[in-house]
């Protein structure tokens, strides 16, 4: 299968999550992405996990999750030997991506307009918390800022609970899908040549559509609900004998089937619970109804059966339990590599979520120990052995 970004050269100088979130999906998509790192200490992901003997050994599990396929080199760019190497390493690439401060890459003397008289066909992606530009410009901004600022933790929880964080890094992930999504876009573009700036706020913002549009359109102010779908009723999460279970009986006729499977069909009639918005009205008590007979059953027959009938039903399960689901484990979505380097163990790490005419994108590489990349990529932009070890040993490289 030919990959999209096949003959892609990407540029990946960002650390721990947003960036190299995007350029772990252009890597997927085919694209040869190196990974510009500090000399010495490399992306502070290498320092990260929930195992500290692989964080201790620069091989962190929180840089393993994104780094796959990508190639490592280190460079100084204070240095400027390591300004003139990446400027002219530059030049062979198609696309550029960052997520230092705004501000830091000119200070470095390697923005956005500096690389582009070097390339002027470059595509330069600039992530940070709120953009380039603004009031908030020069603020620090981590996934839990973003969170709190976006709104996202204001309608997470219930209204014992909220604000509450969203349970793994959805700001970073966001942003970084997003400039994944206009860098593809900007290398369909003609002429190309570009400068991308992601926000990861607005970035969130943008994916908060509903919600959103609830204020600015209907004038209503969104609310922390819980496991309740204010869309729609019965819609959320209930308890069975064993466990919670997800029903989305959101269409009049998938409530009706419900409602007669569980020998409940007299409160299709009831007017509390007659049309749409009277059942999002009536919710709780509807939800009260419903469980006196869902309790009584484990939720696996619960799902099995409502789903036969055509009423949306899940389970709610565990991170472990999702990934050991045939619907998951044998799609080809994870990848598994043997005894990687700097781990000296097998690892298996998420891809993308995407099939390409039938296949999973995968990557060969596991993901690389830092500077791993140095002696091939720099040799290629004419360097020497001589020359190598003279920058090693000043700390150039």
């Amino acid at each position: 299968m030919s990959k999209p970004l096949a003959k892609v050269r990407v540029l990946d100088l960002t650390n721990v999550l947003a960036g190299p979130f995007c350029c772990h999906q252009l890597a997927h998509l085919g694209a040869e992405v190196i990974k510009v790192e500090t000399v010495g200490r490399g992306d502070l992901a290498r320092q990260l996990g929930a195992d500290p003997d692989l964080n201790s050994r620069g091989m962190g599990v929180s840089f393993l999750a994104q780094n796959a396929g990508k190639k490592s080199v280190t460079l100084n760019l204070k240095d400027p030997r390591g300004r003139d190497l990446f400027l002219r390493l530059v030049k062979t690439a198609d696309v550029v991506v960052e997520n230092f401060r705004p501000g830091v890459m000119d200070r470095l003397k390697v923005g956005y307009e500096t690389l582009q008289h070097a390339n002027p066909r470059l595509i330069y992606c600039a992530i940070s918390g709120f953009g380039q530009d603004g009031p908030w410009v020069h603020r620090p901004a981590y996934d839990q800022i973003i969170q709190g600022i976006s709104g996202v933790m204001s309608i997470t929880g219930d209204t014992q609970s909220a604000p509450l964080r969203v349970g793994y890094p959805i700001a970073d992930t966001v942003g970084g899908m997003t400039a994944a999504f206009a860098i593809a876009a900007a290398l369909n573009a003609t002429p190309r040549g570009t400068m991308i700036d992601v926000s990861m706020l607005e970035s969130v913002l943008a994916t908060m559509g509903w919600a959103v549009s609830n204020h600015l359109i209907a004038g209503v102010t969104p609310t922390a609900n819980g496991n309740e779908n204010l869309t729609s009723a019965p819609s959320g999460a209930f308890q069975a004998r064993d466990s919670l279970i997800n029903i989305a009986a959101n269409k009049d006729e998938q409530w009706q089937i419900f409602a007669r499977h569980l020998g409940l069909e007299h409160l299709c009639t009831v007017p509390e619970f007659a049309t749409r918005e009277a059942r999002k009205q009536n919710r709780l008590t509807l939800k009260a109804h419903l469980e006196t007979v869902l309790t009584t059953r484990i939720a696996a027959e619960w799902v099995e059966e409502l789903n036969h009938l055509g009423v949306p039903c899940g389970p709610v399960l565990s991170v472990p339990d999702a990934l050991t689901t045939p619907q998951v484990a044998d799609r080809g979505f994870l990848a598994t590599y043997s005894d990687v380097r700097g781990v000296e163990r097998d690892i298996s790490v998420v891809t993308t979520g995407i099939k390409l005419d039938g296949a999973a994108p995968t990557v060969s590489s596991p993901p690389p120990t830092l500077g791993k990349h140095n002696t091939s990529i720099w040799s290629e932009l004419g360097l020497t052995s001589s020359d190598l070890e003279t920058l090693k040993g000043d700390g150039v490289i």
